[in-house]
């Protein structure tokens, strides 16, 4: 049975401009003197945001005075970034709707200055929108400007900003038990945190990752991610995605049925939300401890810390709360043997599920109504619409006719001009496809050869080797030895036994038995034990999507080679003691990722490197077309993460 607990979404906060804003008394100083308008209207701002979660009524005194200002200097784009954090005021009070109206004065200001600063303040805007969507119950458009504020951070080329959005969308699909897409937009928002480079990027996303496997009954495909999230786990993060983690790692070792792991985790979890005074989260963790205690047979200690979360839900009269506490009980009390309490409980959690179902209707019922309300309105709008473009259909046909005869010059000119360019572009593609057609020539050549080397050494060689074993040991029997000679005997056949076993790991290593006939999945898993049980290094192996869905014979060949030409470096060059390979599927893209804990290196010196392994892993992954990005200092290991189509 899949166990729910709400994970908190990690909406939009404020500007990084803000984070380490001065302390309110200096900033009233610095305002009492003479500044420039533009540091003027920065510390207004600063000001309001200081007052946030201290005093709501100066907070909004400031902003409007910050408000007043701008206008007064006609500085639009500084205004437009005020509404934007002025809008939280709202939210954080629930009024949605005047935080929207915010959000849309600060949307046509910043919107009519085109510059990548003012497009980072649009981004935030729709991160912004998503976030009141969400408060609203709109998943849908909340979902939509979450990926809208990505599309936007994507073409400024901020892999980092858009770590956030994308956890909202999965935390979205978390809310609405679509587990599988939450699972995909948190393997998304991993990627970007690898590619940013920022360690500390990458905590939340694994978290999300391992809760939607969790929630997928996938136990044993989550715990390799559990496992990297701890090595990521970071006080840095706010209190209520650590009370997650831990309430995440419960829930994975429950399932496991690991039950004192569960416990710790569970405990950990109590912990850090009594530090914090977390009212929900301190029940949460009470009720999942009280059912790991439960499954334990500890019922003195399970009854306690249950009825204390029951009495303690009393308080704050949350229905899904309830829900969770009286299913605990009744099966406590199931478990501890006394029915009638057992059946008590249950009818109580019967009811209050009842109960969350009516007023679920009633909402829907609400909202078709008022969605019934909108679309007539919006009719009544659309018809005065048409009334006025009829009035002015007569005018715009002279300005038209003008603009037409100046259109239909301009565009002889650019139709004359586009086909040069088409014709150079048709000519690069030509060189291009050229280029990639000797690079793929070469390719399957290397692979031909490595299949041809195999078979000749595992076949030939390796017969002749054997039959050579075979008629030593015959000759043993007719032999009489004095006890030197057979001492050397015996260590040339042992030197055989070695040089059988060599040609065989050569043969393998050429073309790997299990690529051919499990798959690219199966032969990496292989390749990474094979490293990993040598000891000559620890490597972890971890694959997304590939179950079911093996890409094609070029792509999988491509990527093995190029994995095992990672790997080879890791133990020649690295001095890892630990190492990380990564495979992830989406529909149409597949990412591959091999970290390593080495010495690391500058990878400046990677333009002029002159190594073969080297050229043939960016050989392989232009002719697929892909990315290549390497992230090394030293000291600090290596990250190379690859993307491409398939």
């Amino acid at each position: 049975m899949k166990k729910k607990l709400l994970i908190p979404l990690l909406f939009f906060i404020h500007s990084a401009l803000f984070a380490q804003a001065p302390i309110i008394d200096s900033l009233k100083k610095q305002l009492a003197t003479d500044l420039p308008d533009s540091v003027r209207v920065l510390s207004l701002m600063r000001l309001a945001v200081n007052y946030e979660g201290i005093d709501t009524m100066e907070s909004a005194k400031a902003y409007r005075a910050a408000i007043a200002f701008a206008k007064s200097k006609k500085m639009g784009y500084q205004l437009g970034v005020i509404f934007q954090n002025y809008h939280f005021l709202f939210i954080n009070r629930g009024f949605y709707g005047e935080a929207e109206k915010y959000l849309d004065s600060a949307f046509v200001l910043i919107e009519a200055v085109n510059t990548p600063k003012a497009k980072e303040s649009l981004a935030m805007i729709y991160g912004s929108y998503g976030a009141v969507e969400r408060y609203k119950g709109n998943y849908q458009k909340a979902i939509e400007s979450f990926l809208t504020s990505v599309s936007i951070f994507e073409s400024l080329n901020k892999p980092e900003r858009i770590i956030t959005p994308l956890l909202n969308v999965s935390g979205l699909y978390k809310e609405m038990n679509e587990y599988e897409k939450q699972e995909m937009y948190a393997a998304i928002a991993l990627t970007a945190a690898k590619k940013s480079g920022n360690i500390e990027k990458l905590f939340m996303p694994y978290s999300y990752l391992v809760y939607g496997l969790i929630m997928q009954n996938k136990f044993e495909q989550a715990k390799p991610y559990f496992d990297s999230a701890k090595f990521y786990y970071t006080q840095n993060v706010p209190y209520e995605a650590l009370v997650s983690f831990n309430l995440v790692g419960g829930l994975l070792y429950m399932n496991l049925n690991k039950l004192d792991s569960a416990e710790y985790f569970f405990r950990q979890s109590l912990l850090i939300a009594q530090k914090y005074s977390s009212v929900f989260s301190i029940t949460q963790s009470k009720l999942q401890l009280g059912r790991v205690l439960t499954m334990k047979k500890e019922f003195a200690a399970a009854e306690k810390i249950l009825l204390e979360a029951l009495e303690e839900i009393k308080k704050t009269k949350e229905p899904g709360q309830f829900l969770i506490a009286y299913d605990y009980l009744s099966r406590f009390y199931e478990e501890s043997g006394n029915s009638n309490l057992s059946l008590k409980y249950h009818k109580l959690f019967k009811e209050v599920s009842d109960s969350i179902s009516s007023d679920k209707n009633k909402r829907f019922a609400t909202e078709l109504e008022m969605k019934f309300e909108t679309e007539k309105k919006e009719t009544q709008l659309k018809l005065q619409e048409l009334e006025l473009k009829r009035k002015n259909t007569l005018n715009y046909f002279l300005s038209a006719g003008i603009a037409a005869l100046m259109l239909i010059s301009i565009l002889g000119y650019r139709n004359y001009r586009h086909k040069q360019k088409l014709q150079l572009q048709r000519i690069t593609e030509l060189e291009t496809q050229q280029q990639l057609a000797a690079t793929e020539a070469v390719l399957k050549g290397e692979e031909q050869e490595r299949t041809r080397l195999a078979k000749d050494l595992h076949d030939g060689l390796g017969g002749m080797l054997s039959g050579i074993k075979y008629s030593m040991n015959t000759m043993k029997g007719n032999l009489i030895l004095t006890p030197d000679n057979a001492q050397a005997f015996e260590r040339s056949m042992d030197m055989l036994d070695s040089s059988i076993k060599e040609m065989r790991r050569v043969a393998h290593n050429l073309m790997p038995e299990a690529l051919v006939k499990f798959g690219l999945d199966t032969a990496l898993k292989d390749f990474c034990n094979d490293i990993h049980q040598s000891g000559a290094l620890n490597v972890t192996y971890q694959s997304v999507g590939l179950q079911g869905k093996e890409p094609d014979q070029t792509t999988t060949i491509t990527i093995f080679r190029i994995v095992q030409e990672l790997l080879n470096n890791t133990l020649k060059h690295a001095a890892a003691k630990n190492a990380v390979v990564q495979i992830n599927r989406t529909d149409e893209q597949l990412s591959v990722t091999v970290e390593d804990d080495g010495r690391g290196f500058n990878t400046a010196l990677l333009q002029h490197s002159g190594g073969i392994g080297w050229s043939n892993i960016q050989n392989r992954v232009e002719f697929m077309k892909g990315t290549l990005d390497v992230q090394s200092a030293e000291g600090k290991g290596t990250s190379v993460h690859i993307e491409m189509n398939i």
